[in-house]
């Protein structure tokens, strides 16, 4: 069956069909994925059982792999190229300390100084019902702001941060991504290095913008996620055992959904690839 593309929705995104990837591809096949991945942003491979070393080494096509040093705990400990997202709770019977990965918009490593390209998720134990992934299109919501608005956001830097939703923020975990990875300020417009294309560069881990007050940046940031989320800017992933998505971090945002219920497994492994080095330390 050879490779075809099928829309996922208007805003983005494409399922691959007629591709293996436990098999190797040629290099047009391989061509021909990356060429769609520019153009839609999110790529679903479907029914793929692969191991972690064919997940692992179909992602290195795409550039170099992060080892996740910046979320130690979260790393599988056999494969570092793998991060775990999951809430099977771990071998001491604490709760998981991926359980809550994702629960915010927001574009993946963009807390450190050199910010995801692109990210592979690879859905391995499902809730039957829920724990749903959404992704937004970012060239389309700075596309879509009037032109003094873009003039406003151009010239700001926002402070990202490593931390997420949980249950408890002065945990030994959260404790330690602090140490680990301090606030980093980054353009709220990038431009595209493979696209030329501007897009929005912000979400839910963005504090408040370089030289303003958290109270000064709090609208703005509310206002620019609630645009950059409508509805016509988002597709709604439903996972599926064996779905692989790849989505580009440069131009898209995704949160995870915790609507499963309590008990439910929910795990998955993503790889990350590395992208351009990008934003500063605060002094």
């Amino acid at each position: 069956m050879p490779l075809s593309v099928r829309p996922l929705s208007h805003a983005l995104g494409a399922e691959v069909q007629g591709v293996d990837l436990a098999q190797p591809l040629s290099n047009s096949e391989f061509d021909q994925i990356h060429r769609t991945f520019l153009e839609k942003g999110i790529l679903l491979f479907r029914n793929q059982k692969i191991t972690r070393e064919q997940h692992i080494a179909f992602s290195r096509r795409f550039g170099e792999l992060d080892n996740h040093d910046s979320l130690p705990r979260d790393r599988h400990p056999d494969y570092p190229e793998l991060l775990l997202v999951t809430n099977i709770p771990e071998k001491d019977g604490k709760q998981s300390a991926s359980k809550y990965t994702g629960q915010q918009w927001h574009s993946d490593m963009s807390f450190t100084l050199v910010p995801s390209l692109g990210s592979l998720l690879r859905g391995i134990t499902i809730p039957p019902v829920g724990g749903d992934t959404m992704f937004t299109n970012m060239y389309l919501a700075y596309d879509t702001l009037s032109e003094g608005m873009k003039k406003i956001v151009e010239g700001l830097h926002g402070i990202h941060t490593g931390g997420r939703k949980v249950d408890d923020p002065n945990s030994d975990r959260e404790k330690e991504q602090k140490k680990i990875n301090p606030p980093i300020a980054q353009p709220v417009v990038r431009v595209h290095p493979e696209t030329g294309r501007k897009a929005l560069y912000i979400g839910e881990k963005v504090s408040c913008f370089v030289d303003m007050t958290p109270e000064e940046s709090r609208p703005l940031i509310d206002y620019l996620v609630r645009h950059a989320t409508r509805p016509q800017f988002v597709y709604r992933h439903q996972w599926q055992q064996d779905d692989i998505i790849l989505w580009d971090n440069r131009c898209t945002m995704h949160i995870a959904l915790g609507d499963y219920q309590e008990g439910e497994i929910r795990h998955l492994e993503r790889t990350t690839v590395k992208g351009t080095p990008s934003g500063y330390y605060l002094q």
